[in-house]
């Protein structure tokens, strides 16, 4: 029987709280929710005020099985109500436990971290593919990077973890180093800094030093991987080799050495197999001893930003001692949804390849996304349409950022392009006309031009800000196929 994940007595010490109620008949916490529709018995229920006030579903989720309820002090206790965890603030409570489940973790276990402005969820689900057949593995549930979601991620954390990966996210300056100071990283990584949350900086450099905080959780001996061809490497190299005894590893393409040298897991070659990329990659400087030398494996996605991302997973392996054998996990890799994957759709006289980056978007991932859309092979997917929504948080330079994209429609040889929001009316005022499929104010207002308009051999590509509401799109698209069956 699988040891369970707390005792009530160590939940109620970790978080300096005090119990109201039977702690005997409680039995142990297996789990740790935040959601009552999620909920499954035995979970510790912690009552946080974020959208909702969590209070107010505490009696729900006894009903539900909950084995204990986290909150604060004044609740006012229900008749059907369990044991009660009461405390000061909850939040900071359920980050007492995490910094708990950390400091519990066997000595050898493997901490990452991963922040940066695209390719955070990706990358983490690739080490997870890696990772897990080498030993218990515990990763970020979906995107659960802020200030509660990586506390939660914490506490619902095993003691007997040997690798735990983690997301931290960011909109404004100074929001990393308390995570990462509770998360403290064996190894940290920054995938790419690009101008996203443009809103809450004044540069992209800032950015860089807001990402650049990951660093003041690293554990002394630690390592910072790093992405070399980005052109803010300097300022993240710097803030790592300020923290004693971190060593600094980079990936990328960057061949000819700059400053402290070319990229530690560097690419050689990638080439299209399939719906994935066969990847070539030499491995040198700052690398451990008796691991350089030249690999080659299948990743299961296509196009240079999952690449890119591969290469720093490889260079994350590497760091974390378990040899580039566990690599070869990557050839069953698909992205995540939301984030790049494909999904044929049947309809009437074929199929239409659907590519959901709808979860969200910046001027870098948006480019991405398009340079990955133009390796589709022309004889089997002969129309590219490209459906775009706003990209949000970019402040005065929202406009120039979108009307941005224009060459990067015509490098990918885009055929068409739907548009929906007031900044990507920039956009579609820019491409020639005979690429102008629609703009509308919204997702929604776009669905009837859309739907219209696909045929077979049509590839489409959905992508836009969270707040775009691209998803509806998405779902438009997948309808499709049970409408002509």
């Amino acid at each position: 029987m699988a040891e369970p994940l707390w005792s009530v007595e160590a939940l109620v010490a970790a978080c300096a709280g005090h119990a109201d109620g039977a702690v005997g008949e409680a039995g142990a916490v297996t789990g740790i929710s935040i959601d009552t529709r999620t909920l499954v018995p035995g979970d510790l229920f912690v009552a946080l005020k974020d959208q909702r006030d969590g209070h107010e579903f505490v009696s729900a989720a006894f009903e539900k099985g909950a084995a204990a309820a986290l909150v604060h002090e004044g609740y006012a206790r229900q008749s059907q109500d369990g044991l009660l965890i009461r405390v000061d603030d909850v939040l900071t409570a359920l980050e007492r436990i995490g910094v708990a489940a950390r400091a519990r973790l066997d000595r050898n276990a493997r901490v990452i971290a991963i922040t940066g402005s695209a390719g955070k969820t990706t990358t983490k689900e690739m080490l997870r593919l890696c990772l897990t057949p080498l030993g218990a593995t515990h990763a970020s549930d979906k995107s659960f990077n802020n200030h509660w979601g990586v506390p939660l991620t914490l506490a619902r954390m095993p003691r007997d973890t040997r690798f735990a990966v983690f997301e931290i996210g960011m909109n404004h300056a100074g929001e990393i180093t308390p995570l990462t100071q509770m998360v403290r990283p064996d190894i940290a990584m920054v995938t790419t800094v690009e101008a996203a949350h443009l809103a809450a900086f004044a540069s992209v450099e800032d950015i860089a030093r807001a990402k650049a905080e990951i660093m003041s959780g690293l554990e002394p001996g630690g390592f910072a991987v790093l992405n070399r061809d980005n052109p803010h490497y300097g300022i993240l190299r710097q803030a790592a080799v300020d923290r004693a005894g971190v060593n600094v590893v980079s990936f990328g393409v960057c061949p000819i050495p700059q400053g402290d040298g070319a990229a530690s897991v560097r690419l050689l070659s990638e080439t299209a197999s399939g719906s994935g990329t066969r990847i070539a990659a030499l491995t040198g400087h700052g690398i451990e001893a008796g691991m350089a030398g030249e690999f080659a494996f299948e990743l299961g996605a296509a196009g240079h930003h999952m690449v890119l991302n591969a290469l720093g997973v490889a260079a994350i392996l590497q760091c974390a001692g378990v040899g580039m054998g566990s690599v070869a996990a990557l050839a069953g890799f698909g992205p995540p949804q939301g984030r790049g994957s494909r999904q044929p759709i049947a309809i009437a006289g074929g199929e239409i390849l659907l590519i959901d980056e709808s979860y969200n978007a910046n001027p870098a991932s948006m480019r991405a996304a398009l340079m990955a859309m133009a390796l589709l092979p022309r004889q089997t997917y002969h129309r590219r349409i490209a459906v775009l929504g706003d990209m949000l948080e970019l402040g005065s330079e929202a406009r120039q950022l979108h009307e941005g994209l224009a060459d990067a429609l015509s490098v990918a040889e885009v055929d068409c392009v739907y548009a929906a929001g007031a900044n990507m009316q920039y956009l579609f005022a820019k491409i020639p006309k005979a690429r102008q499929g629609a703009w509308a104010e919204t997702s929604a207002d776009l669905e009837a031009a859309l739907s219209a308009e696909l045929g077979p051999g049509d590839a489409v590509m959905i992508k836009g800000s969270n707040g775009s509401r691209m998803g509806r799109l998405v779902e438009l698209v997948r309808g499709l196929e049970r409408d002509n069956n």
